[in-house]
């Protein structure tokens, strides 16, 4: 069950959360964290055989909006906030948390990469949150904010991220120009940057549970990080305690990032 909170910080919130595909996934863990403290959420699922997944963490969200959403399928990200605009009239946070690259694109060379692959990566995995942040935007009339998830990939070279790490490197840019673009309006951008974590997604890349290992042994706190400390984090941001704290890419990886 998702825990009550002593203190409803985010009471009266509402968020989209896009990119829950089981219990162990990281949109997941910021799910529970917002809704714990009190927020509305609506949430999406890829598609059908993925919604049998998903359904059942909705109802324990209390969701009263989950819609299928593929970004690669025309017209669905648009259809998710017509819904959004029709239900709620307005949007105060958005977590993007996907990211997708065909598998002879991810495992192999960037310098081999295919156009059609590399365009597939860019599309899901950094497109697609500039597109929500453009819907999202006339829906944040008093301001919010939004966040997608990246990987120290981005701007070190992991060995078997390939080209996901340049998608990831586009993305943080991109949050980069947002939050500048949209500041203004009082919306907030941010990256969050988790350290490894056993999700689904994460099991496409070669070799994934020794980079688990050398990042748990590596990081100044000697432990791993759980999806429930990545939704905390992200939960925070939204506050209205860091209105002050934008374009950001924030490393929840117990520092792993800082160690050569």
């Amino acid at each position: 069950m998702i825990p009550v909170a002593k203190a409803q910080l985010l009471e009266g919130k509402k968020g989209l959360i896009v990119g829950i595909a089981n219990d162990q996934s990281i949109a997941w863990g910021c799910a529970k964290a917002f809704r714990a403290l009190g927020a509305e959420l609506a949430v999406t699922y890829l598609n059908d055989k993925a919604r049998k997944y998903v359904e059942p963490l909705a109802q324990e969200l209390e969701a009263p909006i989950m819609m299928p959403l593929d970004v690669g399928v025309p017209g669905q990200i648009e259809a998710v906030f017509e819904r959004i605009e029709k239900a709620w009239g307005e949007l105060d946070f958005l977590v993007h948390s996907i990211a997708f690259s065909p598998k002879d694109t991810l495992q192999g060379r960037v310098v081999d990469a295919p156009r059609e692959g590399f365009l597939t990566t860019m599309d899901v995995s950094c497109w697609s949150f500039i597109r929500m942040a453009h819907l999202a935007e006339p829906l944040m009339r008093q301001g919010g904010t939004l966040f997608t998830m990246t990987y120290y990939g981005s701007q070190m070279v992991v060995e078997n991220y390939n080209i996901m790490g340049v998608a990831k490197a586009a993305l943080e840019s991109a949050v980069r120009y947002l939050a500048a673009e949209l500041g203004p309006k009082g919306i907030r951008v941010h990256a969050i940057s988790p350290g490894p974590l056993a999700t689904r997604a994460a099991s496409g890349i070669p070799e994934f549970d020794e980079l688990l290992d050398k990042a748990k042994a590596k990081a100044p706190a000697r432990s791993l990080v759980s999806i429930d400390d990545v939704g905390m984090a992200t939960a925070f941001l939204a506050h209205d305690a860091a209105r002050l704290i934008t374009g950001e890419t924030l490393y929840v990886d117990g520092g792993y990032h800082i160690i050569d």
